[in-house]
């Protein structure tokens, strides 16, 4: 519970605070998009857990800690203003002014920008799970002789950048013709953005001291921690534009993802600290089949709107048959191991 008494302390006030601004319904608004948020990140804790077990305790408590303020200010209500007053030729002040004094046209131009909000935060979670996929260096494989098949794919390196540019093109053509211009710029953008995290991260290495600097790196590394940001970003964006199906206040939309944020934050340390990830081989998987999922779910927002409760459940069924597998997968290591000391 130590890694929990924060959140319920953020949810409580939270609550508070919907209830000061808009009564009974903005402390329900606040409670129910807390309870979403969590159900649609759960993939994303899992995520972080992998690169945040290879940080220091220092930077672990900074992703907490500055990391929310970043999520919560930074990421669900800064970049969605900045988002919308770039794609609909506004000043930032006078979108920001928008958001506390007019906000049926704030979600009417954050709608609008929906297009290009989609296609990259989708290209890049895409990106994250193709990446998974052909990883030839993958040590479990959770569907066996398809993974496997996809690990060989995966010499070729060009592989992940080659199938997601091929989704791109190949969900444009199904867009109006206004819309694909903004489609495809959006979607490389997001390829771009994760190739270059990756160049932050090796431009760390040389040949001589190219190990330990990139131990150093991953245990204490400023851009892992970067990259984690990041990695929110792409997941929180489309959660920000659903929310305005529940309430047209940003104040209460910020107030309730924050409060989902911050319970996403704490499960990830609570799956480092407790070593879940070496302890459930196929979570890893199931979260990055989610995030798959969450992808290809926000490409499709272009053509149809999906349910926030769909994407929430359908990572939740992903990640419970990884947990299943994984204490198969543990009990039969057990039983094998146990039968050679036998």
């Amino acid at each position: 519970m130590r890694n929990y008494w924060t959140s319920a302390l953020v949810a409580i006030i939270g609550i508070c605070l919907g209830y000061y601004f808009h009564g009974v319904e903005g402390a329900f608004i606040v409670a129910i998009l807390g309870v979403l948020e969590v159900s649609v990140s759960f993939d994303n804790a899992v995520f972080n857990a992998k690169i945040l077990q290879n940080m220091s305790v220092f930077w672990q408590n900074l992703f907490l800690w500055l990391g929310i303020l970043i999520a919560v200010v930074g990421v669900r209500l800064v970049l969605p203003v900045l988002i919308v007053a770039v794609t609909a030729n506004l000043g930032f002040i006078e979108t920001a002014n928008m958001v506390f004094n007019d906000t049926a046209s704030y979600s009417k131009h954050l709608d609008e920008a929906s297009t290009a909000i989609t296609a990259f935060g989708g290209m890049f979670l895409l990106m994250i799970f193709l990446d998974f996929l052909f990883d030839p260096e993958k040590e479990h494989h959770w569907l066996g002789g398809v993974e496997r098949l996809m690990s060989r794919f995966g010499v070729h390196q060009t592989m992940s950048s080659m199938v997601a540019l091929v989704v791109l093109i190949g969900v444009s053509l199904g867009l109006e013709d206004s819309k694909i211009g903004t489609f495809l710029f959006a979607g490389v953008f997001g390829i771009a953005l994760y190739f270059v995290m990756g160049l932050l991260k090796s431009a760390f290495e040389d040949k001589d001291t190219g190990e330990a600097v990139v131990n150093t790196i991953k245990r204490g590394g400023f851009m892992s921690f970067l990259y984690l940001e990041v990695v929110d970003a792409s997941f929180s964006l489309d959660g920000v534009i659903g929310a305005f199906a529940m309430s047209n206040d940003p104040i209460i939309i910020m107030i309730g993802l924050a409060i989902g944020a911050w319970f996403v934050r704490s499960i990830t340390l609570h799956l480092v600290r407790e070593g879940v990830l070496k302890q459930l081989v196929f979570l890893e998987h199931g979260a990055h089949y989610a995030i798959g999922v969450l992808g290809v779910i926000m490409l499709c927002h272009n053509f149809m709107h999906v349910p926030e409760m769909f994407t929430g459940l359908a990572g939740a069924i992903l990640i419970a048959l990884a947990i299943f597998s994984s204490f198969r997968h543990k009990k039969a290591v057990g039983n094998t191991e146990g039968t050679a000391t036998a």
